[in-house]
């Protein structure tokens, strides 16, 4: 995100990393970590694929795909080094890279705690707050930090083509 964040991304992103933080608090204080709760944690996992509300499995990562897209096209405007190599490599740049991710990801990563609160209600009849932030952060924040970066590098390839056929 080579621009400057609106307020409004900025609160929407603190919003987002507050239900996270809350949801794994209450998931942790109500369930605890047992061997019980992460085989059921892996089962329901697991069966959420094939169950109702698939769709989101596509939905999610795919909206993603189109922040990581936008954000890869302007690392390559603006020549920002690769997104994932450079946040794994140089930990100075860790807090305004996954800022800059989060921001991004903000809007779906609630859409995801929302459709997953969802799905939980209506095939699971329960509450698991720490399966919806896995599932939330699966499904929206790790195609983009996986994307973002080679989506970046198709976009420099692409303009440098452009540039040398003018």
């Amino acid at each position: 995100m080579a621009q400057a964040a609106t307020r409004m991304q900025v609160l929407i992103a603190r919003l987002a990393v507050a239900l996270l933080v809350i949801l794994l608090g209450l998931g942790l204080f109500w369930y605890g970590m047992s061997m019980e709760v992460q085989k059921r944690f892996w089962t329901d996992i697991f069966e959420r694929p094939g169950g109702p509300m698939t769709f989101r499995f596509i939905l999610q990562p795919a909206m993603a795909a189109v922040a990581a897209l936008h954000d890869g096209i302007q690392d390559a405007r603006t020549g920002r080094p690769t997104y994932l190599w450079t946040l794994i490599t140089t930990p100075q740049e860790h807090g305004d890279y996954l800022r800059d991710a989060l921001i991004s990801t903000a809007r779906i990563i609630l859409l995801g705690l929302g459709m997953d609160a969802i799905y939980q209600a209506t095939v699971l009849k329960t509450f698991y707050p720490g399966e919806m932030v896995i599932v939330a952060l699966l499904l929206a924040f790790v195609p983009y930090l996986i994307l973002r970066g080679p989506f970046a590098r198709i976009a420099r390839w692409w303009m440098n083509r452009r540039m040398a056929g003018n």
